[in-house]
């Protein structure tokens, strides 16, 4: 029988899922980078979430390896072109976790909208103030979906009760012109009507700092902006010289630049520092996509695939 080592914390239900189709599980989610190189050439699939780059190194110790799956959204600590060249399949768990990214992202524009954060912390200081806590609508509204995928179509389906115009836009998968939650939208479109804008990009080299100066200079109006895919995409220096002219009226932002708050450089801490003063921000760790249901249900999707693959 086959082998696949787990080297990264999943929901207890990953193993009869797999010992059901056949596969011998190793769950190893304390394992280190060094102990899977050692033994990595005795498996035929791999199951990951962030505990290690997949790069050229790592892949010259996998003799037998046949798939590996990432037991989440993105793929960016995978060197892909590497694993293409050794025909290794690799699949990721988008639809396991896009319901739970789409309402984290519904969920803090709410929050931002209708100072929600702020006046929490304001009544439970006995601070009752109305007027200055007064909300925004997003009905009327003008949402741009950079990325369209299983995460951006999400979205669009939990915005069409809102009375909002969405604008979606992929390059990589062209939205289709008979799109039912959203109209499909060039980016200089977005640029042009966008009042809020929602990030659902992968990491690469292309979208890294997509977010900088330029692009915040580019939308016609002031509007909102949402991050929920991944820090390294959007620039905090930009995002915070945004906030400070006005141009960017309120930010929600799941990811960061740098996560590791224990490791910021001194540049990077004087940002933060900043950042996390602004009361037009919403700031969430890393959270969005990572609820109860899609612990499971990111398992469901990965051994659906694995099953796949072994029928093919």
């Amino acid at each position: 029988m086959k082998r696949i080592l787990i080297t990264d914390d999943m929901h207890a239900s990953i193993m009869p899922m797999l010992e059901e189709i056949g596969f011998v599980p190793d769950y190893r989610p304390d394992i280190k980078r060094p102990e899977i190189l050692s033994i990595i050439a005795g498996y035929e699939g791999l199951l990951i979430r962030s505990k290690t780059k997949i790069d050229a190194e790592f892949l010259g110790y996998c003799t037998k390896l046949e798939f590996i799956g990432r037991a989440g959204a993105g793929l960016d600590l995978i060197d892909t072109e590497e694993v293409t060249k050794r025909n290794i399949q690799i699949f990721a768990a988008n639809e396991g976790n896009r319901d739970a990214v789409a309402e984290q992202t519904m969920g803090m524009m709410l929050c931002l909208f209708n100072k929600i954060n702020t006046a929490d912390n304001q009544v439970r200081n006995k601070i009752w103030l109305r007027e200055e806590n007064r909300g925004v609508e997003l009905a009327g509204k003008t949402v741009g979906i950079i990325g369209y995928g299983h995460m951006g179509k999400a979205l669009a389906q939990r915005l069409l009760g809102f009375d909002v115009r969405v604008l979606a836009h992929d390059k990589y998968n062209p939205v289709p012109e008979d799109e039912f939650f959203a109209k499909a939208a060039t980016l200089e479109e977005i640029y042009e009507e966008a009042d809020i804008v929602s990030l659902h990009v992968p990491l690469t080299d292309e979208t890294r700092l997509m977010v900088n100066d330029d692009f915040i200079h580019l939308f016609k109006k002031d509007f909102y902006l949402i991050n929920t895919s991944r820090g390294e995409v959007a620039s905090v220096k930009a995002i915070l010289d945004g906030l400070e002219a006005g141009k960017i009226k309120g930010a929600c932002l799941d990811v960061l630049e740098n996560e590791k708050m224990d490791k910021l450089n001194p540049e990077q801490e004087e940002l933060y520092t900043q950042l996390f003063q602004k009361q037009n921000v919403i700031l969430t760790p890393h959270i969005a996509g990572w609820t109860h249901e899609s612990y499971q249900k990111i398992n469901q999707v990965l051994v659906g695939k694995i099953r796949e693959l072994i029928m093919n």
